[in-house]
Order: C-alpha cells, then sequence, then structure tokens
C-alpha cells in the first residue's frame, strides 16, 4: 500500500493492521493507493478537518486466476471530515474482486464521495457492497456513492448492492449502480471514422477508468495504469 501525505512529498508505504485503527490525524491530508492488495481488512478513523482519499486498484496481467476480497470500514467521528474512495478493477479470465466499504458518518459537517468502476471479461466474477449510513448526529452531512460496471462478455459476472442508511433530516445523499456493456452506438460511431472495433473499444474502455485514474496525485503511476490496462485488453 502506498501511501502519499501533504507532509511527506516522496511517496512511502504503511501497514495498516487489522485489529488496530488506522488514524487520520486532525488537520491531515492523506492520499492512500492499494494496488492488487490480497484479502485484507483496513479500518480507517478520522479526526477533525482531516482529508482522506483511497484508491483500491485491480489489475492483474499475468495471474489470471488472482483473487481479491477487500474490506474498506471509514468513520468519521469528528467534524468537517472529507473521504474519497475510487476503486477499478479490470478482470479477465478466471479473476475474482469482491470489494465491501463501509462509510460512517458520526458526526455532521462531513463529505464523502464513491465512485467505483469495473470492467469484467471472460468468465471473470467481481461483486461490490456498499454501505453508507449517516447517524442522527451527522446533520449537514454530504454522501454520494456510485458503481458503474461494463461486461464483455457474456460469462462475466458483477452483483453490486449498494446500501444507504440515513438517520438525519439536513442531508444530501445518493447512490447509484448500472451494469450493462459497451454502448454499441458509440463503437459504430468511431468505426465509421476509420477505427477498428478493438482499438474503439479499448479507447472507450480507457475513457471509462479515467475518472478514476485521474484523480491519483502520481501522475507516473496514471501512466503505468494505462499501458497496463491496454496490454490486457
Amino acid at each position: 500500500m502506498r501511501s502519499l501525505t501533504n507532509n511527506h512529498p516522496t511517496p512511502h508505504y504503511t501497514m495498516l493492521h487489522h485489529t488496530t485503527p488506522y488514524i487520520i490525524s486532525a488537520g491531515e491530508t492523506r492520499e492512500l493507493v492499494f494496488i492488487n492488495e490480497p484479502s485484507t481488512h483496513w479500518h480507517i478513523v478520522q479526526e477533525e478537518n482531516s482529508a482522506l482519499r483511497v484508491h483500491i486498484i485491480y489489475l492483474s496481467e499475468h495471474d489470471t486466476n488472482a483473487q481479491w476480497q477487500s474490506t474498506l470500514t471509514i468513520e468519521q467521528n469528528a467534524a468537517n471530515c472529507r473521504t474519497e474512495i475510487y476503486a477499478m478493477g479490470l478482470l479477465h479470465e478466471s479473476q475474482q474482486a469482491h470489494l465491501l466499504t463501509r462509510v460512517y458518518h458520526n458526526i455532521g459537517g462531513g463529505y464523502s464521495s464513491q465512485v467505483l468502476k469495473f470492467v469484467l471479461d471472460d468468465q471473470a466474477k467481481g461483486s461490490f457492497r456498499g454501505e453508507l449510513k449517516i447517524q442522527p448526529n451527522a446533520q449537514q452531512t454530504e454522501a454520494y456513492q456510485t458503481n458503474r460496471n461494463i461486461l464483455l462478455s457474456r460469462q462475466a459476472e458483477m452483483l453490486t448492492e449498494p446500501q444507504l442508511e440515513i438517520y438525519a433530516d439536513d442531508v444530501k445523499a445518493s447512490h447509484g449502480a448500472t451494469t450493462g456493456q459497451l454502448d454499441e452506438s458509440a463503437l459504430f460511431y468511431m468505426q465509421q471514422r476509420c477505427i477498428d472495433r478493438d482499438t474503439a473499444a479499448k479507447l472507450l474502455l480507457c475513457a471509462f477508468f479515467d475518472e478514476v485514474i485521474k484523480t491519483l496525485t502520481d501522475t507516473q503511476m496514471q501512466e503505468e495504469l494505462v499501458e497496463k490496462i491496454n496490454r490486457i485488453l
């Protein structure tokens, strides 16, 4: 797991323990990047005026039987916290990825956003379950969750379970999930402009993931992910 902080311009690595919550201190800004982490459970607690951005990426070229099972729990335990979660997965052959996120707004004035995108081909299987809870004391909270999935084969499977629990009145919150195929009209449009179907599909899928990739502060990592996506496709 790569950790980028406002106090450490050079990336360093930090281990998250299963039993002890990882604390984002008051006023701290932190970016965490998890790439192809095995079965793990991360529990993070945010203090006042902290900002957290988490990236979860499933992207393996060679291990066609890779399986990932991840749980991310984030608690906003003080006012004016900001949480952003970005996840992406390009699964192929017999790969599987199962992601559970829990975001708990325990105090008001917080913000959270989740954007999760998956593409599955061959016999790949994936699942996403997102628990978003706004407690009675968490007035003036904003919380959003979006999951978009594309299936490239009839054998691929994706299960999505967004869950939104709101116990406060003065909040802005929403969640949404879609699973479908590549846009045939967009493919046809690009083919009419002398772009072959395979190249057009790659361009559309890279554009699909771009919303997640561009949120990484490490531009070299952005480029490496795009190159790997193109090699897998």
